[in-house]
């Protein structure tokens, strides 16, 4: 079976046997949960950032509003994207290859071949 995450590509591929790849796909989606529990703790602390520094901006006197400094929409927009929409993006693809390796962990036998790329058989070797 040849994943495309494990593949790498259009780069030169070996057959390794399933057991030998366990080890590396246990690490590897460890690695990458982790990954996905940093970025949604990134996204977490700039939503509450936001929702305070909107409840302070709404609890101002009418007054102080009008001298406050408000951020412009299209920057709080800019803002949104770089913290919020683009490590959603990265999170989706993330559980994607997560899937993929809890697949291959679950479906193939350990005596089964499997598909790596080069990289991947060094990084296994050494």
């Amino acid at each position: 079976m040849v994943n495309a995450w494990i593949a790498g590509g259009p780069a030169l591929l070996s057959k390794r046997k399933a057991a030998e790849v366990y080890p590396f796909l246990e690490a590897f989606i460890a690695h990458k949960e982790a990954q996905i529990a940093e970025m949604e703790q990134v996204i977490d602390r700039y939503e509450k950032k936001r929702q305070i520094e909107e409840r302070s901006y709404q609890a101002m006197s009418a007054f102080r509003r009008m001298f406050a400094g408000k951020k412009p929409d299209h920057h709080l927009a800019v803002e949104y994207i770089h913290y919020v929409k683009k490590p959603m993006e990265q999170i989706r693809q993330l559980r994607l290859e997560v899937d993929q390796a809890r697949s291959i962990l679950t479906e193939s036998d350990p005596s089964d071949l499997v598909s790596v790329s080069d990289e991947l058989a060094k990084q296994i070797s050494s």
